[in-house]
């Protein structure tokens, strides 16, 4: 969907002078637009007990807009040691970061220990026995299998990688208290993007059962349960927004009910980084090419393989992304049907197909929209193509690098056969 009309007014003010200073291709994050969207959120949470968000690292690991979050009062879910070391210099404390990994190894294990340690969400049951110290607090990730339908990013259930399947998830909360456990959660994460308010609503209603079946034949409270994430925004411009209010409210609603029948309730998580910070992204690029083959096409300055990946990994059912031309959104433009693509070696190395533009010269600027989630961090050095630099513009309007561009140098300085004085001559170039 195109960017907010306050976040387009605020940057196109500025976007020209923002392309001569920096140069292009890069992503812009709009700061005031997700501390609006994590403001909105805590409202509409806040009479649900215990609500912590804890934003999914991976969706945008910059440490700039870590610090954003950090300071809305929300945690981190994490799935590697680099995004614990992020989540850490945030200043996080503990009980606000989650170590969700999956096929997990003794060294990320041994660093979730360090500084404190953090909430533990163990991934398989056969994980209980390689925890070096195990931890008063546990939690596991639940797989309902064939009870649940998932969808086409993350795929079904029983097809699926990652949780404890449903006849484990007993025994797995009954070793974990062997091991010393006292304390519990239960997380689930079985969609990705999912815009049906009721599947998300009988995800709460699934957790919320399970708890009662461990809780029934165990003998254990849960101290929280975690809908994970996986909710939708809105990337087509005819998409809805997801109703997070009415999930707020269907959630507080069963959390009650469970209390009534209990006499207690769970504190309630979810680790949501698309819906906070997906829409309040854009990657800016110029035009550098016109080509005519048997479709008509738009050679930009950026590439999916290096900038954005999801137009090439979810084609042609997911990967859709809103495009604008710059300077060219309103008045009688020439509309012609275009395919916007990068430069590298891979046919689907297109940002949008069969894009019905206004008609686009060399030198332009295209704006790609909702890439503040799930773009930059899934980027890869493919064909050589290197990484863009990150900005943001903030509250106050002014613009700073956050993340600088990559250079050739950083692709050669990992490869040992590169001798420092070549390395010296590419950093001179």
């Amino acid at each position: 969907m195109p960017m907010s009309k306050d976040f387009k007014k605020r940057l196109y003010l500025k976007l020209p002078d923002i392309v001569e200073h920096f140069g292009t291709p890069f992503h812009i994050y709009d700061e005031k637009g997700i501390i609006q969207t994590g403001e909105e959120v805590k409202n509409y949470f806040s009479e649900v007990s215990g609500f912590q968000e804890f934003f999914a690292v991976k969706a945008n690991p910059n440490f700039k807009i870590l610090k954003i979050i950090k300071k809305l009062g929300f945690g981190f879910d994490c799935s590697s040691i680099p995004e614990l070391i992020l989540a850490r210099q945030t200043g996080a404390q503990p009980e606000k970061i989650m170590l969700s990994s999956n096929n997990t190894s003794l060294e990320e294990f041994g660093w979730a220990a360090l500084n404190g340690g953090c909430i533990l969400n163990l991934d398989d049951i056969t994980m209980i026995s390689k925890v070096p110290k195990f931890p008063e607090l546990i939690c596991f990730r639940y797989n309902p299998g064939k009870r649940r339908i998932g969808n086409e990013i993350i795929g079904n259930p029983a097809d699926s990688k990652y949780g404890a399947r449903h006849d484990q998830i007993v025994d797995a909360y009954r070793l974990a208290i062997k091991r010393g456990a006292t304390r519990f959660g239960l997380h689930t994460m079985i969609c990705s993007n999912q815009p049906k308010l009721r599947y998300m609503v009988e995800t709460v209603e699934m957790l919320l059962e399970i708890v009662e079946m461990i809780s029934t034949k165990l003998n254990i409270k849960f101290e929280f349960i975690n809908m994970g994430g996986g909710i939708a925004i809105p990337y087509k411009p005819k998409d809805k927004f997801f109703n997070m209010s009415a999930l707020a409210n269907a959630t507080k609603r069963l959390l009650a009910e469970f209390e009534q029948k209990f006499w207690y309730k769970p504190k309630f998580y979810m680790e949501s980084g698309r819906y906070m910070t997906g829409p309040h992204g854009v990657l800016v690029t110029k035009v550098i090419n016109r080509m005519s083959k048997y479709k008509e096409f738009v050679g930009v300055d950026a590439s999916c393989i290096s900038s954005m990946m999801r137009p090439a990994i979810y084609y042609p059912d997911g990967g859709y992304h809103h495009i604008s031309v710059f300077e060219k959104n309103d008045g009688p433009f020439e509309i012609v049907n275009v395919n916007v693509v990068g430069s590298a070696c891979e046919n689907n190395d297109q940002f949008g197909r069969d894009r019905e533009l206004p008609k686009i010269s060399e030198g332009d600027i295209v704006l790609i929209h909702d890439t503040g989630a799930h773009c930059y961090a899934m980027a890869s050095n493919y064909n050589g193509r290197l990484r863009p630099k990150e900005l943001i513009l903030r509250e106050d309007g002014d613009v700073s690098l956050i993340r600088r561009a990559e250079t050739i140098n950083d692709y050669f300085r990992t490869q040992s056969d590169f001798t420092p004085e070549v390395l010296r001559f590419l950093e001179k170039k």
